[in-house]
């Protein structure tokens, strides 16, 4: 169990900020893996099914989220026999900062024959030893199509090739382990980035964003690709797809609008290694 995550819970179980949810750009702002994350732990712990699997994920990011307390409000809005549905919205002083629907489906038999698969080769970095992996450690950017194309510094990544990024998310709030969906959710989350980070850096703030699960990952640290930018007149679509130590087990996708006027260079903020390479890699997921 470690001590690095996003909140603390007061008495009424709202979330509070630690550090680790805050904007490295300002003091007062949340995150974009936080924010995710808590709407994802809310809806797990309160609408979770046995036999069910968590599917999607849908996630509105449509005002700043302040280093705050948070309020989940959740609520059913199906409970069949093959597919859940939970809503939840999240607010600060009684106002809706963010909303999010999570779709679940039963778990069942494989249907009979066989389907086109891309095949796609996914490998963890050769570095990022198992065993040592722990929330916020074995964080790794890489860019263009080598497979072992890793390093640690964020900023040597900075070119018009396809991005991946590997890491253990951080736990969602002190003193409880995050679970495979939560791990999940945060990685995610980092799709915008991935998808939208170019050689001038990223221009685009994500306003939403939708993770689907074939099925729940199955390594502590996890790794997410870039498979798609579009955009045009400052509308940006981003998809990614997210893989463990067993190969791809889900999707994100964002849309995203511009933010040119607050463009952010990481060649200007290197990651580093251990925590700050952590905290640096969520907070370029960030809208800021």
């Amino acid at each position: 169990m470690s001590e690095r995550s996003f909140f603390t819970l007061d008495e009424s179980g709202a979330y509070i900020p630690t550090r680790y949810a805050r904007s490295a750009w300002s003091d007062t702002m949340v995150n974009g893996p936080a924010v995710v994350v808590a709407a994802a732990r809310a809806l797990e712990s309160e609408h979770g099914a046995s036999g069910f699997q968590p599917s999607r994920l849908t996630v509105d990011l449509f005002a700043p989220v302040r280093t705050a307390p948070l309020v989940a409000v959740t609520e059913e809005v199906r409970s069949g026999n093959r597919i859940r549905v939970a809503d939840v919205r999240l607010l600060q002083e009684e106002k809706v900062v963010a909303r999010a629907t999570l779709v679940q489906l039963r778990r069942g038999e494989q249907p009979p024959g066989q389907v086109w698969r891309s095949n796609r080769v996914v490998e963890a970095p050769a570095d990022a030893d198992p065993d040592e992996a722990r929330p916020g450690t074995n964080v790794f950017f890489g860019s263009g199509e080598e497979q072992q194309s890793w390093s640690r510094d964020m900023g040597a990544h900075q070119n018009d090739q396809r991005k991946k990024f590997w890491h253990h998310p951080l736990d969602v709030v002190e003193g409880e382990d995050a679970t495979p969906f939560q791990r999940a959710a945060i990685l995610a989350e980092s799709t915008s980035l991935m998808a939208h980070w170019g050689d001038a850096g990223i221009g685009f703030i994500n306003a939403d964003l939708t993770l689907a699960l074939a099925r729940l990952p199955r390594s502590g640290d996890l790794g997410i690709e870039a498979d798609e930018h579009l955009s045009d007149a400052g509308v940006a679509v981003g998809t990614a797809s997210l893989f463990d130590r067993d190969g791809v087990f889900g999707t994100g996708t964002v849309v995203a609008v511009s933010n040119a006027g607050r463009q952010i260079d990481f060649t200007r903020r290197r990651a580093g290694s251990g925590d700050s390479g952590a905290i640096g890699s969520n907070e370029a997921a960030t809208r800021v």
